[in-house]
C-alpha cells in the first residue's frame, strides 16, 4: 500500500491546526505535563509508584476509549497499525495533550492534575477518547 504523499501530510497539518484553533486558548487551569515521547514498538514497563495505563490504537478506535486514573499516573498510547493516528486534546484543560502522528510505536503523558480530559485523532475526529483523573 502506498504511503500518503504530500498533499495528505499538508491536509494533516491543516487539520491540526483546526483543531488546536478549535481547542481554544488557554486557562488558569495547568495542562498535565508530558512524560515520554517515544517511536518504539515495544510496550512500555515502568515500575514507579505511579501506574501506566495503555490505551491500544485501533485502526479507527482509541481501546478502552474511556478510563479512570489518578493524579500522577501515566497513560501510554499504542500504535500499531497501517495508517497514522494521533492524540489530541479537546478544550482548556488538554491543550498540552498532542502526540505526533503514528503507525506504530507509543506515546506516554503523565497526568498531574484532577479533572477529564477529552481527546481525539487529529485525522480521524470521530475517534475519541476521555480520561478522569482523580485525586491521588
Amino acid at each position: 500500500m502506498p504511503r500518503p504523499h504530500r498533499a495528505v501530510s499538508a491536509a494533516v497539518a491543516g487539520l491540526s491546526l483546526v483543531a488546536a484553533l478549535l481547542a481554544g486558548c488557554g486557562s488558569d487551569e495547568s495542562a498535565p505535563s508530558r512524560s515520554d515521547t517515544s517511536v518504539t514498538g515495544a510496550a512500555e514497563n515502568t515500575e514507579n509508584a505511579e501506574a501506566t495505563v495503555t490505551v491500544f490504537v485501533e485502526e479507527d478506535a482509541f481501546s478502552p476509549a474511556e478510563i479512570t486514573i489518578t493524579a500522577g499516573d501515566t497513560v501510554s498510547w499504542h500504535f500499531d497499525g497501517d495508517i497514522p493516528h494521533g492524540v489530541q486534546g479537546i478544550g482548556d484543560k488538554a491543550m498540552g495533550l498532542n502526540s505526533p502522528l503514528f503507525e506504530v510505536g507509543n506515546w506516554s503523558y503523565t497526568f498531574t492534575s484532577p479533572g477529564e480530559y477529552r481527546y481525539l485523532c487529529p485525522i480521524h475526529p470521530d475517534m475519541r477518547g476521555t480520561i478522569t483523573v482523580e485525586e491521588a
